[in-house]
């Protein structure tokens, strides 16, 4: 395999955008599959949403992966949900790719999911190609998409194409860079025809090739030569500057088409092969194992020592399959690797090629592929290399769940059932967490949205056949203090023998609600008035007490606790004595601080049409709401809002109602923010009856 003709890719957007429509047809027009199927509206449902749930919602939940072929370049796809709640597969998807395409809707542009698309594509530093989707649809409007690119992404988006009409008028696209209209014949369009450009459209297109070879020439000091000079600027060269200002990711180049009507997307899959990146093209750096501060390039040489990822863990009835990227050297079947994080030595007895849920097994894998391994105890994220201690990759970043449900199986045997499935699905799902609430007994699960823990609800009960009553959500609040409290405790135990001697001076005090870390401790202790080897038992007793804070016995964040004096005995001080009193300290001073419980406020994008718009917002006003933005295009509505996830509960059924089932939102975490006084202390006496009544 030739490693320079390889493309490891995902294609990722906002809800709805035609992804899984996109890459069905990609499936087809490589003569991976026969037949093309719709996501929504009968058939067999789209090959790469494989599970029922997916079948019966028209809805991506998992990441699915496969592979294709186009014009002797080898392509692995990835096609990954549009639903917020699942922003984890997007993630860990993203994380071991190597390109992406952003696909984006010509009538919506880009809506709030493209932005968390966009911000996670930037965080793994991928290149990347847009392609601007459903030209065929009333309202369809390229331009007004492109300029939101610059305006809402900051990328440099590049029209590499222009559509021959739109709407229903949409007949072919016209290529910028061969100077050449092409159209799609066939009953699916599978073969393409390239004519000269309508007479019609000569000025636009001159304008827009003219235009487009402007915003190249920023990157091409040659290009920019040629185009002073009004000389002949060969098609070679254009394809040179765009591939490389793809690689550098400063340019974005768009494209057009319609995944639905078959059109635009061989044109896609040319641009993917001749401008993202090949393995080689990337910049991968692990971390030493015995030092993490230093790291090493990986070299995707089959040679040399194997290293690769874990990115995505599935349960399958012959066991659990877990998904692997492999930057450096290669596996082969039967062989032993190390799991770098737990440095247990394993045996990749199986290792197979995935096409959606169809597996072809193959006897090795090199540097470049993405494969899945049967058998091995993986968990998301690990590294795996060919030799000891040799090194970590980089983790994926894990966004921390927002609500909480609590699940009882309607009947005591189905207990274990219900343990095996959560434990499962933990696994495979880090933004999936289980607690075990201490003071009721119940089962907790947590994960990001109302909609993610329906379909882990619903899977429990179809794939393990457990009933299960689901209890009202529960809001993730946090406790933050506002002022700073000074403390000067002392810890004093007598009781035969040796006793307990602490004490220990300094101040609780707020930190900005931007502050990555929730919690920091220092110490500013002078002359040795409390020896070092204490000081990390202060630590400990203070990360033990900020899990439950005094106010409603929720996690404590924004908190700076600075110890700078304290006194000790040579005899009752000890480890023990100095984690009490830090703990005791915190529980008596805390309130002192006069904290105050944050809440989790979601930004919601609503689309509707504009005639409900006044009974929307009245709505959302009344949930304590705030309207952010309000866009109208086309007798349609785009509100975005900051809105409590208290008062989101249920939302998706209240929209419906309001807009004759014509609206639709999408949801992601924005910040935590100060409950209103009045609410806090309904929380809190809420709270203290929970409490009282588990008791």
């Amino acid at each position: 395999m030739e490693l320079a003709k390889v493309r490891n890719i995902g294609i990722s957007a906002h809800i709805d955008s035609g992804k899984t429509t996109l890459s069905e047809r990609i499936l087809f027009y490589s003569g991976r599959i026969h037949k093309m199927e719709e996501v929504k509206g009968g058939g067999d449902g789209a090959t790469m949403d494989f599970m029922e749930l997916e079948k019966e919602r028209g809805i991506t939940i998992t990441s699915a992966a496969t592979s294709v072929t186009w014009n002797d370049y080898n392509i692995n796809l990835i096609d990954t949900p549009g639903h917020v709640d699942f922003t984890v597969e997007v993630e860990r998807s993203l994380r071991v790719l190597d390109g992406a395409v952003l696909v984006l809707c010509a009538v919506g542009g880009v809506q709030s999911q493209s932005m968390t698309v966009d911000r996670q594509m930037k965080r793994y530093h991928v290149p990347r190609l847009a392609f601007i989707n459903k030209l065929d649809r009333i309202g369809a409007n390229p331009k007004r998409v492109c300029q939101e690119l610059r305006d809402k992404l900051g990328a440099d988006a590049i029209p590499m194409q222009l559509p021959i009409g739109v709407g229903e008028k949409l007949e072919g696209i016209i290529d910028l860079v061969k100077l050449k209209a092409a159209y799609f014949d066939g009953r699916d369009g599978e073969r393409v025809r390239f004519e000269e450009i309508p007479a019609a459209m000569k000025d636009e297109v001159a304008e827009a090739r003219h235009h487009m070879l402007e915003q190249l020439a920023m990157y091409s000091d040659v290009l920019m030569e040629k185009l002073l000079g009004e000389e002949e600027i060969s098609e070679d060269l254009i394809h040179d500057v765009v591939r490389q200002a793809v690689l550098h990711r400063d340019a974005t180049p768009v494209f057009m088409g319609s995944a639905y009507k078959n059109k635009g997307v061989q044109l896609l899959l040319d641009a993917v092969v001749r401008y993202l990146p090949s393995p080689l093209d990337r910049d991968i750096q692990a971390k030493k194992w015995d030092d993490p501060t230093q790291t090493f390039k990986l070299e995707p040489d089959p040679k040399k020592p194997f290293i690769g990822m874990a990115f995505k863990i599935m349960d399958d009835p012959f066991g659990q399959l877990t998904f692997m990227r492999i930057y450096q050297g290669s596996i082969k079947k039967g062989e032993t690797y190390v799991n770098q994080r737990t440095t247990r030595t394993e045996r990749f007895s199986r290792i197979v090629k995935m096409h959606a849920d169809k597996r072809e097994e193959i006897d090795l894998a090199e540097a470049g592929d993405i494969v899945a391994i049967m058998g091995i105890d993986a968990a998301s994220g690990d590294t795996y290399a060919g030799e000891q201690k040799y090194g970590t990759l980089e983790s994926m970043f894990v966004p921390e769940p927002v609500i909480k449900v609590s699940v009882t199986p309607s009947s005591r045997a189905d207990s274990d059932k219900l343990a095996k499935a959560l434990q499962r699905f933990r696994k495979e799902d880090p933004t999936f967490r289980v607690f075990n609430d201490e003071e009721t007994a119940e089962i907790l699960i947590a994960g990001m949205g109302e909609l993610h823990l329906e379909i882990y609800v619903e899977r429990i009960r179809r794939e393990y056949k457990v009933e299960l009553e689901v209890g009202p959500p529960k809001v993730s609040y946090r406790e933050a203090p506002t002022k700073i409290a000074e403390f000067n405790y002392k810890h004093k135990k007598q009781t035969g023998g040796s006793g307990q001697y602490a004490h220990i001076v300094g101040r609780i005090e707020p930190m900005p609600e931007d502050t990555p870390e929730q919690f920091i401790f220092e110490e500013k202790i002078v002359g040795g008035r409390i020896p070092k080897n204490f000081i990390p038992s202060i630590e400990k007793g203070l990360r033990e007490s900020i899990i439950k804070g005094p106010v409603a016995e929720y996690p404590v964040v924004q908190t700076k606790v600075v110890v700078e004096d304290g006194s000790y005995h040579d005899v009752d001080s000890s480890d023990r004595a100095f984690q009490t009193c830090a703990r005791d300290c915190f529980r008596i001073m805390f309130p002192e601080a006069k904290p105050v419980l944050l809440e989790p406020i979601m930004k919601l994008e609503i689309e509707l049409p504009e005639n409900f718009q006044g009974t929307v917002v009245g709505d959302l006003i009344s949930r304590r709401g705030l309207i952010a933005n309000t866009d109208m295009k086309d007798g349609t509505t785009a509100i975005t809002a900051e809105v409590p996830l208290a008062e989101t509960f249920g939302y998706a059924t209240d929209l419906r109602s309001m807009t004759q089932g014509q609206g639709t939102f999408t949801m992601e975490l924005a910040t935590y923010r100060k409950v209103p006084a009045a609410i806090q202390e309904e929380i809190v006496a809420e709270k203290k009856k929970q409490l009282a009544a588990s008791k």
